[in-house]
């Protein structure tokens, strides 16, 4: 039966509608609404004009016309102009304290594709009721890729550059014209290929609230900001403020150009995705969409009605439930779909492998969803395998082989073993061989995610630089942040002029990056490692808009000599197929070392590692050496392979340019012994 139009009384004209697909869409000359809620007992739908205080129209949804199932739904005829933002209030029964429905609330659509927030960076605070952001109505507007293909690396070629988008261009030495938005990293392209990297991970770019930190900075007396945005507001909306203009449609418009321009230059374009919890925090944060909608169904509530926390941040989303399993997918599909991301990377994903109560799951439905969709088959995938519950799951994630992690036992015991830990050696070892004791269960080396160094904890400068966090400057009495660090300041906290512990500090940043260049396995770099940033020992600066995030571009001059090592190493490694590999190393591919050839000493007091990777087929050989003593190794080196020499290409005791030498054969091949100095590395290459 076809059913009659209705006129509403302030003149909107409108039909039954469709449940789908959730958001808003095109249907025929109308425009559809389809909301989801499973206990609301009434939903009206509120339109506005652009940054208008009050709806043009509120629309009561008639549950016996306008929904099916647990889904609310009208088409809209005749829309007054093509700009238009909408929310919802919703009603619904309050006896059960896991609901929090409240009617006089104006709630964001969990689809909305785009919200009006403030286009400009820390101007605007969303206020609980009255200033919550609203979704605007968008479409998949039509862009020109200009044929341009994805580059659909190997995971074994990559070399990913962790990045926060503003912080990378804002500061004035980048001398772009676009400073800190995604248009601004276009005009670092060029830089970024003369680094070397291939992949850039962005840390959040989901809308969030840059203002919702309400602590104050000690030292400036100023507010503090949320600058690094692990608080998503909406799983579609691009940030406004990363956009280079205040058009309905520019954040979307700019994040495109950026991944095309980035796929023009063989370079792919990873999303650090936050579906572990939301900006609503406990019961006491903000009510932006998910908490007034279906507050049991969106989040892990206890029966009394406490939220459980999982993630640190006071509440956790109900990933598993069906019904948030769908949206996360449909959230990645259409990152892939409508804006051709090449992967995503999952903040503390553990928190995705937990039931409604919190217990583990052996196949939690969301991971099994998004391994069997075809959208994001060919997708990287990077869990951040843990979560602030406890869960550890570094080499155990569900997920199989579709899944990569960040290896955090790879940071943790590459830092201890390059400052001098005892009983080190042998899992320094396995890190450097591709973790196999923690990916041999049917996956590859290029599984784990290598890093010494990502935007939370110490710098790669601090790492050498500090014994203990310095985090006074986040006004929380230096109690956040990770106590445990694994670094060692090499005899002196902080900044100094003595010169022999400013070399040490320089050669045990060269060794670190080494350790992770050389290693088997996917390596990550965190932006601004390359000129050695620092932030004074603070090791959580996610409120901190100024220089303590901000890349400097003048450092790079001022750090030429380091910034060359830097990237020498990169271009190494991209050479050099022993190092990129897909299949765990064979008893032929390696020989492990001591001081003496084929001799190693896995004893708990060794603090020095060798070993040469050999390829037989292409007839290749590396000689590789690390001592983390204080006192110099003399070594035997090991034959040099098919009548071929040793001729060194790293000694990072070594004065630049001497630390690493671009055209080996220039120089004089090596003889049967080499004397390598204190915390020193040696990369040997057979010619």
């Amino acid at each position: 039966m076809k059913l009659k139009n209705f006129l509403h009384t302030n003149g909107i004209l409108w039909e039954r509608g469709s449940s789908t697909p959730l958001g808003v869409s095109r249907k025929g000359k109308g425009i559809n609404f389809a909301f989801f809620s499973q206990y609301a007992t009434e939903v009206k739908l509120c339109l506005f004009s652009p940054h208008a205080n009050h709806p043009f129209a509120e629309i009561a949804l008639n549950p016996e016309l306008n929904k099916t199932g647990y889904v609310w739904h009208i088409l809209i005829k005749d829309l007054p102009g093509d700009q238009i933002e909408y929310g919802y209030k919703v009603s619904g029964p309050t006896e059960d304290p896991r609901n929090l429905f409240d009617p006089t609330r104006i709630l964001s659509d969990p689809y909305a594709k785009g919200l009006n927030t403030n286009p400009h960076w820390g101007h605007k605070e969303y206020s609980d009721r009255s200033n919550t952001p609203r979704g605007r109505v968008i479409f998949d507007a039509d862009f020109d890729w200009q044929k341009v293909p994805q580059p659909r690396l190997s995971m074994e070629d990559l070399i990913i550059y962790e990045m926060h988008v503003r912080s990378f261009t804002v500061d004035p030495s980048s001398k772009t014209k676009a400073p800190g938005t995604f248009l601004g990293i276009i005009e670092k392209i060029p830089y970024l290929k003369s680094l070397g990297v291939n992949a850039l991970e962005l840390m959040p770019i989901f809308e969030f609230d840059e203002c919702s930190n309400h602590l104050i900075n000690p030292k400036t007396h100023q507010k503090l900001k949320n600058v690094w945005g692990y608080s998503t507001i909406n799983f579609f909306a691009p940030m406004n403020r990363f956009s280079s203009s205040s058009n309905w449609t520019s954040a979307m418009d700019d994040f495109r150009m950026l991944v095309r321009e980035m796929h023009k230059n063989e370079i792919e374009v990873y999303l650090d995705v936050v579906y572990n919890h939301t900006a609503e925090g406990n019961k006491e944060g903000p009510w932006f969409s998910f908490r007034g909608i279906d507050n049991q169904v969106y989040y892990m509530v206890h029966p009394d009605g406490h939220y459980l926390d999982f993630s640190g941040t006071g509440n956790t989303f109900n990933a598993n439930h069906p019904v948030v399993a769908e949206l996360i997918v449909n959230s990645l599909r259409y990152w892939v779909n409508e804006m051709h991301v090449d992967g995503f990377r999952f903040d503390l994903a553990s928190c995705l492998t937990r039931d409604e109560k919190g217990a583990p799951l052996p196949n939690p439905l969301v991971i099994q969803r998004i391994n069997a969709d075809p959208v994001l088959a060919n997708v990287k995938l990077i869990a951040e395998a843990w979560d602030a519950g406890g869960l550890y799951q570094v080499g155990s994630f569900p997920g199989g082989g579709r899944w990569a992690e960040w290896n955090g036992k790879y940071r943790d015991v590459v830092r201890r073993f390059i400052k001098g830990t005892d009983d080190q050696v042998r899992e320094f070892a396995k890190a450097m061989a591709g973790s196999q004791d923690l990916y041999g269960n049917g996956r590859h080396p290029y599984h784990s995610i290598n890093f010494v160094t990502a935007h939370d904890g110490f710098t790669l400068r601090d790492l050498v630089s500090y014994q203990d966090k310095h985090n006074e400057e986040n006004g929380e009495g230096n109690r956040d942040g990770a106590n445990q660090n694994d670094s060692w300041n090499c005899g002196y906290e902080g900044p100094t002029n003595t010169r022999k512990i400013i070399q040490l500090r320089e050669r045990q940043m060269r060794n670190l990056h080494a350790a992770l260049l050389l290693a088997i396995g996917t390596p990550m770099i965190l932006m601004g490692d390359e000129y050695g940033h620092t932030r004074n020992g603070n090791n959580n600066t996610y409120g901190q808009d100024n220089a303590l995030n901000w890349f400097l571009w003048d450092e790079l001059t001022k750090h030429a000599n380091f910034v060359r090592f830097y990237r020498l190493m990169i271009q190494f490694r991209k050479k050099n197929s022993l190092l990129w590999r897909k299949d765990f190393l064979n008893k032929t591919d390696v020989e492990w070392h001591g001081h003496i050839p084929k001799r190693p000493n896995w004893g708990a007091d060794s603090r020095f590692l060798a070993y040469t990777l050999h390829d037989t087929v292409k007839s290749e050989s590396l000689y590789i050496a690390f001592n983390a003593h204080f006192q110099p190794a003399h070594i035997q080196l090991p034959p040099s392979p098919n009548g071929k020499k040793w001729y060194r290409i790293i000694d990072t005791w070594m004065a630049p340019p001497n630390d690493f030498i671009e055209n080996p054969q220039t120089s004089s091949p090596l003889s049967y012994t080499y004397d390598l100095h204190d915390y020193s590395t040696l990369l040997l290459q057979a010619l």
